[in-house]
């Protein structure tokens, strides 16, 4: 089997990792061994690579947090899942491999007949997307909420997500290129970052009075976002993909009260009880199953290839995730 493995970091996100051969391992008491189907190579991933991410495992490391894999066998005294069971890869664990071992009792079984692409990449986005759009203001059918990084990963996520619920998006991207695809996604308003956004989204929208607004670049483009929020409104950042610090003016604190909350998913995975965590994986598994719920895939790469599927997910313009498809 092929796994990959990087012992250094450094501002090149490819330049130390690489695949390797190792020994294909037996399942002990209680594991299964799974062939990896699919992973997807997320800005995290990216991140943890330059060793700017906030949360860096101890070197050497396996590349990949999420992903999906197949049963193909059974440790002594395991009789489900069972083999050729699709199942959701244990977060964190290394998947930029063909095979890994797991405990059978923790896998959450998928669908076998839905696409294995994206159900690879249920794991990180689509929950950050779900629960930025919930657990920080209750919206209502009919309200708008506001994002920037609109044709990121989460972004088109959060577009489908809100619109099954009745909600209308204002979408703000940083290129021209970009519109056609957010507003193919499902997009209500799709708008170019700049000066003026906030009388630009008011004219959009009808003046809209906009209670949730969702922040994944930082810098002055947080406060354009705040700008177009209702007095009490609430702005949830969960990146900094300027590579500046969030900007805030006290016009929004002050007169407005306005609220700014961050969100991490790692934060939520290590509060949220068993039962909640099956909840949000089954919402959207479901979702995916059914193709209620989707993101554009760019290209995928084999194990082997990593440096370039790296090179290519670090790159800034692309249409769609990058994944790591193991071949037979």
């Amino acid at each position: 089997m092929k796994i990959v493995q990087y012992a250094q970091r450094g501002p090149n996100p490819s330049e130390f990792i690489g695949a390797v051969d190792v020994a294909t391992p037996t399942p002990g008491e209680g594991q299964v061994l799974l062939q990896v189907l699919a992973a997807p190579i997320n800005p995290s991933d990216v991140l943890t690579l330059t060793g700017q991410y906030g949360m860096l495992p101890p070197l050497p490391a396996v590349g990949g947090n999420e992903g999906v894999g197949k049963v193909v066998a059974h440790g002594p005294g395991v009789t489900a899942p069972p083999i050729g069971q699709t199942v959701l890869l244990p977060v964190g664990s290394g998947t930029w491999v063909t095979h890994m071992l797991a405990d059978a009792k923790k896998l959450m079984p998928l669908p076998n007949e839905a696409d294995p692409l994206q159900l690879a990449m249920m794991t990180v986005n689509p929950p950050t997307a779900l629960l930025m759009l919930t657990e920080f203001v209750t919206l209502q059918a009919g309200e708008w909420v506001i994002q920037n990084a609109a044709n990121s990963g989460v972004g088109e996520y959060l577009v489908q997500l809100a619109k099954i619920r009745g909600l209308k998006t204002v979408n703000i991207v940083r290129r021209e290129s970009a519109i056609d695809a957010v507003k193919s996604a499902g997009g209500d308003v799709v708008l170019v970052d700049g000066p003026g956004l906030a009388k630009r989204v008011a004219e959009a929208t009808g003046d809209a009075k906009i209670r949730l607004a969702i922040d994944a670049v930082g810098g002055e483009a947080t406060n354009r976002l705040s700008s177009c929020l209702t007095e009490g409104g609430t702005l949830v950042n969960y990146g900094m993909m300027s590579g500046q610090d969030s900007v805030v003016s006290p016009r929004s604190f002050v007169f407005k009260n306005v609220t700014l909350r961050g969100f991490w998913l790692a934060f939520w995975f290590r509060n949220a009880t068993p039962q909640q965590q099956m909840a949000v994986f089954g919402e959207i598994g479901k979702l995916i199953a059914t193709g209620k719920l989707k993101t554009r895939v760019h290209a995928t790469y084999d194990v082997a290839d990593i440096k370039q599927a790296v090179a290519a997910a670090a790159a800034g313009e692309r249409d769609g995730k990058i994944l790591v498809v193991p071949k037979d």
